[in-house]
C-alpha cells in the first residue's frame, strides 16, 4: 500500500487554533482506517486567515482544507480526504490555485510552507544552499558587489542600502568581526520575521553565513524576540543540523571558511529592536540607544565591526546570491527593488502575509487580498510601517508602496506591518495610544523622547476634554517637532507620525460631522 503525505503545520499561529490535536486525531482516523500515513509537519505559507491550512498530497498536486477544526476531521475524512477526492465545504482546491497565494510574487517566501521547516534534506531539494556556495567561489568584495547592484535595502524599517552597510564592515581591519540578525520584531502587526524562522529557518542560517564571508566575519548571533518560543525551538533545530552537515562551523564544506552562530533571547523590550539598543542587549547591558557616531558597523558588538540586519534583509541574500543580483533587482520601482512582504493584519477579513514587488498600493492589499474589513464595516484607516508609522485614510491607499513615495507622503513602509481599522475606530484614542507608546517603550536616554512623551500624553489628554483645543494643538505640533529632532533614534523621532496623522483624520471627521 503506498503511502498517503499529509501536511499539518506547526507554526505558532497553527499551534495556537489547534494544529496538534488535529494531527493527532488525523493519525488516529488513518490507523483506524488501515491507512499508512505519512505526517509532515510543515511551516505556515502565510495564509492565516485559513489556518490550520490542512494539506493533502496527491498525484494531481497538493490540495488544500481549511481552516480545519479539530471536530471537522472526522467529516472531512468521511468525504474522502484521505482518497484526494474530498469535495468538503472546507476544500480549497490546489494550494498553489489558492488566489491569494498564487496572485503573490514569492521569492523570500517561495519555501515557506512546502515541507517540514526543521528537514534539511528537504532544504537541500528545494535549492537551499545553492547561494552559499555560489558566494563561496567568490571573492568578499564581489559578494558585497552584488548585494549593491541587487539594490536590497534593510528591511528592519530603516531601509539603509544593505551593500553600504556591508563595504563599511569589509574596509574595517579588526581581528573579530559579526554577524548580527535583529530578529526582535515587536511592530504591531508584523509577523514575517516569524514566518521565516518558523517556516524556511535554513534560509536565515544561509543569508548570515554569506553576510559573513562578505564582510569577514566569524561569528553571528540572532538576537530573538522571547515572546517566540516556537521560532526558538526550530532554530536551534536547523542550527544544529547546519553543524553536522559542515554549513556551520570551522570549516564550511571543506572550503577552510569558518561561521559560528548563535541564538540569544531579547530582553522583552520594545526599544531593543533599535540596532544599538540590541547591542547593548546583546553584551548583558540595559538596552539603551547608543548615540551615532561611531557607526555599529566600525564599532558595533563588543567595540568590533558588527553588520547588524533584519531577519528580512538575510533571508533575501541567498536568492539574490544564487539567482544573480539581477534577477532580484528586476522586482520593484524606482530605488525600491525587490520584494516586499507585506502582513496584514488589524480588522481585516483575510489577515496574513503577501509578498510582492514594491510597487503596489495599499489599495490592492486591502480589497484584493485583505477582502475589506472582517466586521464587514467600511474600512476607515490604516496604519502602515508599526507603531511608528502614519495613519493614512482612504485619499492615500493609492500611493505606489515604496520608500521614496511613502517618505514624499509623510509615511514608512517600515517592516511592512498593514493594521486595518473600520469607521467605528476613534482616531484620537489611536494619536494617544501612540504617544503612550513612546512613553511606555522610550528607554529613557534622551531627554525629548523620556519626557517629551509624557508630556504629549498629558496634551492630548486636554484635547480629548475640549480644553483649550486651539492651544494644546498648537503646543502638541511644537512637542512633536522637538521630539522628531531631538530625539536619539527613532523611538521618538518618529512618533510624530502615528500622533499626527491619527489627530489630522480625527479633526477632519469632526469637521465633517459639523457641517452635516
Amino acid at each position: 500500500m503506498s503511502t498517503l503525505r499529509v501536511y499539518v503545520p506547526q507554526d505558532t499561529t497553527s499551534l495556537s487554533l489547534g494544529a496538534d490535536a488535529i494531527a493527532e486525531k488525523l493519525a488516529a482516523r488513518a490507523s483506524a482506517d488501515g491507512i499508512t500515513l505519512e505526517l509532515v509537519r510543515n511551516g505556515s505559507r502565510g495564509l492565516f486567515w485559513l489556518e490550520p491550512l490542512i494539506e493533502v498530497e496527491t498525484p494531481q498536486g497538493r490540495f488544500a482544507y481549511g481552516p480545519v477544526e479539530e471536530d471537522q476531521v472526522d467529516s472531512l475524512v468521511d468525504s474522502g480526504v484521505f482518497d484526494g477526492q474530498c469535495h468538503h465545504p472546507l476544500a480549497l482546491g490546489k494550494t498553489d490555485e489558492i488566489p491569494y497565494l498564487a496572485k503573490q510574487q514569492r521569492v523570500t517566501f517561495a519555501r515557506a510552507g512546502v515541507d517540514d521547516p526543521t528537514s534539511l534534506a528537504g532544504y537541500l531539494q528545494q535549492d537551499g544552499f545553492l547561494g552559499l556556495k555560489a558566494a563561496l567561489k567568490l571573492s568578499p568584495q564581489v559578494i558585497v558587489n552584488e548585494v549593491k547592484d541587487s539594490g536590497l535595502r534593510g528591511r528592519g524599517g530603516a531601509a539603509f542600502p544593505t551593500g553600504i552597510k556591508w563595504q563599511t564592515v569589509l574596509d574595517c581591519q579588526a581581528e573579530q568581526k559579526y554577524i548580527v540578525c535583529n530578529a526582535d520584531e515587536g511592530d504591531s502587526g508584523t509577523f514575517a520575521d516569524r514566518l521565516v524562522m518558523e517556516a524556511d529557518p535554513y534560509m536565515l542560517i544561509e543569508g548570515m553565513v554569506i553576510a559573513g564571508l562578505a564582510v569577514g566575519a566569524t561569528q553571528g548571533y540572532i538576537y530573538l524576540r522571547s515572546e517566540y518560543p516556537n521560532a526558538d525551538r526550530i532554530l536551534n533545530a536547523a542550527i544544529t543540523a547546519s553543524y553536522q552537515a559542515g554549513y556551520l562551523g570551522n570549516n564550511i564544506l571543506g572550503s577552510g571558511q569558518a561561521f559560528d552562530l548563535e541564538v540569544r533571547l531579547g530582553a522583552e523590550a520594545y526599544i531593543c529592536g533599535e540596532e544599538t539598543a540590541l547591542l547593548e542587549s546583546l553584551e548583558g547591558k540595559r538596552g539603551q540607544v547608543r548615540a551615532k557616531p561611531p557607526l555599529p558597523a566600525i564599532e558595533g558588538l563588543f567595540g568590533q565591526p558588527t553588520v547588524v540586519n533584519n531577519v528580512l534583509t538575510l533571508a533575501a541574500l541567498p536568492a539574490i546570491l544564487s539567482q544573480g543580483a539581477q534577477a532580484y533587482a528586476n522586482h520593484g520601482v524606482g530605488r525600491s527593488r525587490g520584494t516586499m512582504p507585506f502582513q496584514l493584519a488589524g480588522n481585516i477579513a483575510n489577515g496574513g502575509l503577501v509578498e510582492l514587488a514594491f510597487g503596489t498600493t495599499l489599495r490592492e492589499l486591502i480589497d484584493g487580498f485583505g477582502g475589506g474589513s472582517f466586521s464587514g464595516r467600511p474600512i476607515k484607516s490604516v496604519q502602515v510601517g508599526g507603531p511608528l508609522g502614519a495613519y493614512l485614510d482612504e485619499s492615500q491607499w493609492d500611493i505606489p508602496l515604496d520608500y521614496e513615495a511613502y517618505t514624499q507622503a509623510g509615511a514608512v513602509l517600515g517592516h511592512g506591518g498593514v493594521v486595518a481599522f473600520d469607521d467605528t475606530v476613534n482616531l484620537l484614542e489611536q494619536a494617544r495610544f501612540s504617544m503612550e507608546f513612546c512613553a511606555v517603550e522610550s528607554c529613557g536616554k534622551c531627554t525629548p523622547c523620556r519626557i517629551g512623551s509624557t508630556r504629549g500624553v498629558e496634551v492630548i489628554d486636554r484635547i480629548a476634554a475640549g480644553d483649550a483645543v486651539e492651544d494644546n494643538l498648537l503646543l502638541l505640533d511644537d512637542l512633536c517637532e522637538t521630539m522628531t529632532f531631538g530625539s536619539l533614534c527613532a523611538m521618538g523621532g518618529m512618533t510624530a507620525f502615528p500622533v499626527q496623522s491619527a489627530l489630522k483624520q480625527h479633526l477632519a471627521s469632526q469637521t465633517e460631522s459639523e457641517e452635516c
